[in-house]
């Protein structure tokens, strides 16, 4: 395809999938139940750690989640007691379990004690002059794991530093981020632009991408996202992430690989 028939199609795609029917069945319905900023901010980022797998069992283990946390996630993680914890071990998603939700809830209940918006956990790290979230996911990933932790938890928390191509945490970012009058996403978050958001890539989308010729090879990994983010700031230099929906899509659901 030529750019700008690349560009329409991929435009068509992305003005197809970001509509309000998307949310039913995606993850980000979780946060969508909610209306208060901190509300939203916690539901969305542990629907984004979850998400793995199957759309349908990662929305219902988090509609468990949250029936765990009252349905009032905010209020239970800067009200409850230690005992409270409790009765979170017994819950459990793939290789994510009661010993790393104990951990996620200590540390939101110690950053909300001090901070009234996730935000500040990854904007206070760049700012306007950064051409992407690096820097904020290097310090989010640092400040998470700033309190004593298990080991174990580290695998469940990207960082660039290693490589990692970050998808759930760029996930959570699009949807704390990204702002239009489709409803998808939040755009709640002013401190970080959407022109410096990196595309969430996962094995769909990056096959997508190489298929496409947007990137070299598909491979998920920090590089690749920067490199396959590039190109699509070159489509759309003040929300490149929106064609997130159009990879996606024809990755997941059109089977366009």
């Amino acid at each position: 395809m030529k750019s700008q028939q690349l560009k329409d199609f991929l435009d068509a795609k992305a003005a197809y999938y970001n509509q309000p029917a998307f949310v039913a069945g995606d993850p980000v319905s979780i946060p969508h139940r909610y209306s208060r900023l901190q509300d939203i901010e916690i539901a969305a980022l542990f629907a984004a750690i979850l998400a793995w797998g199957n759309r349908t069992t990662i929305i219902n283990k988090c509609t468990e989640l949250m029936e765990l946390f009252d349905n009032a996630p905010y209020d239970f993680i800067l009200n409850h007691q230690a005992q409270d914890r409790m009765r979170l071990m017994g819950f459990k998603h793939r290789t994510f379990n009661g010993l790393d939700l104990m951990y996620f809830v200590e540390f939101l209940q110690h950053y909300y004690s001090n901070v009234t918006s996730l935000e500040f956990a990854f904007s206070g790290h760049m700012d306007e002059t950064d051409i992407d979230t690096e820097k904020a996911l290097t310090g989010f990933h640092q400040m998470f794991f700033s309190l004593e932790h298990p080991e174990r938890t580290r695998k469940h928390v990207s960082s660039p530093e290693g490589n990692s191509a970050c998808k759930r945490l760029n996930m959570f970012l699009r949807w704390m981020v990204r702002k239009d009058e489709n409803g998808v996403d939040f755009g709640l978050w002013k401190y970080i632009l959407p022109s410096q958001l990196i595309c969430p890539m996962d094995v769909h989308v990056s096959r997508v991408a190489a298929r496409l010729g947007l990137i070299e090879k598909a491979e998920a990994n920090w590089k690749t996202a920067r490199e396959l983010t590039a190109v699509l700031r070159e489509l759309d230099p003040e929300d490149p992430v929106k064609y997130d929906y159009a990879l996606f899509g024809l990755g997941v659901i059109e089977k366009y690989v």
